[in-house]
């Protein structure tokens, strides 16, 4: 069977070409599949016939293909995808004045079941392949105009660290100079909190930002949100942490969904600093968002300020992050599947 081209480092197909045609056919090559974003090759017009057919039969060209969409006011995009097999996941396109975000799957489901988070509701089915996390970037990438696609997050559908060498290879590939040149500091992986996962990804050489879904300090809290709390508490958690500011150049993330009745008190302001206070990082604060048959609600403004002045009692730098796209479902913790048919 031929290799998905897009689970190939830019370096492999060139080597694949060295022998058999001119050097320069790999240059423009990459012209037409990494800067025009044109993934058959039968439409480059100035690549050859037997070139053509090389490409065509050394390599599988399939990408995830857009089943619906939908979007938000802001112009943030949901759309769900239909992979080879049949499977349905998820990207969101978040797009602002300067920059355009990618929110990107990494599995089918999720198995860690947090109790505020509409993908955990679905169970994990499977990991993706690298060639359908690769698939999702390139074809964000295309959907793109100005400004291009400028920063990604692994904070879509699935546990990025439960499926990390597909996650590492496609850091390589989309990071690797010949072909995206993705920046590692416009790359961040968001994790529910897997320790040895952390402590892998710090081992990997591969460069990214980490953010840590931590919503409360407070082990008993922690747990009841989040059942991997029971797996790896925060102790394991926090040393995980510290393994990695050691071998990486970047500060942590904190992601705090705010929950009225259950992460806002003053007890969680205490802990946080306990928890927090001697981490190199910085704490984005999320109001929550209603997710339909889950027992939560979105916090009022006054009850946000309120928080947010006591948060101003920690030494990290505070952020308050209005979640994207929250009528469309694609907001922090909604992403599950879309119901319907093809909506545009």
């Amino acid at each position: 069977m031929p290799v998905n081209i897009f689970a190939q480092k830019p370096e492999t197909i060139q080597a694949s070409l060295i022998g058999k045609f001119p050097d320069y056919r790999y240059k423009q090559f990459a012209d037409w599949f990494y800067k025009k974003m044109v993934f058959d090759p039968r439409e480059a017009t100035n690549l050859p016939k037997d070139f053509v057919e090389y490409l065509m039969n050394h390599f599988s060209w399939h990408l995830p293909e857009i089943d619906c969409s939908l979007t938000a006011e802001d112009q943030t995009t949901k759309y769900r995808l239909r992979l080879e097999d049949g499977s349905l996941v998820e990207m969101v396109l978040i797009p602002s004045a300067n920059k355009r975000t990618l929110c990107v799957s990494s599995q089918v489901g999720c198995a860690r079941a947090c109790s505020f988070c509409a993908t955990g509701t679905l169970g994990l089915k499977r990991s993706l392949h690298t060639h359908e996390i690769v698939g999702q970037i390139m074809l964000a990438t295309s959907l793109s105009t100005e400004p291009r696609l400028s920063n990604l997050v692994f904070m879509g559908m699935g546990e990025p660290l439960d499926n990390l060498d597909s996650v590492l290879e496609s850091l390589m590939i989309i990071q690797s100079p010949q072909g995206l040149a993705f920046s590692p500091r416009r790359t961040t992986v968001s994790t529910s909190g897997i320790p040895q996962g952390i402590i892998r990804l710090a081992d990997s050489g591969v460069k990214t930002k980490l953010a840590v879904s931590l919503n409360s300090a407070i082990d008993e809290k922690r747990e009841r949100l989040m059942p991997v709390n029971r797996l790896f508490p925060l102790s394991e958690l926090k040393e995980a942490l510290r393994y990695y500011l050691n071998k990486s150049s970047f500060r942590v993330t904190f992601e705090y969904i705010m929950i009225p009745e259950v992460n806002m008190g003053d007890e969680d302001i205490t802990a946080l600093k306990r928890f927090a206070g001697d981490l190199s990082c910085k704490i984005n604060f999320i109001p929550y968002n209603t997710v339909p048959n889950l027992p939560f609600r979105s916090p009022s403004e006054i009850e946000i300020d309120t928080f947010l002045a006591k948060a101003q009692s920690l030494n990290q730098a505070v952020t308050l992050r209005r979640s994207r796209g929250a009528e469309v479902c694609g907001a922090c913790g909604q992403l599950a599947g879309l119901k319907g048919d093809n909506n545009t």
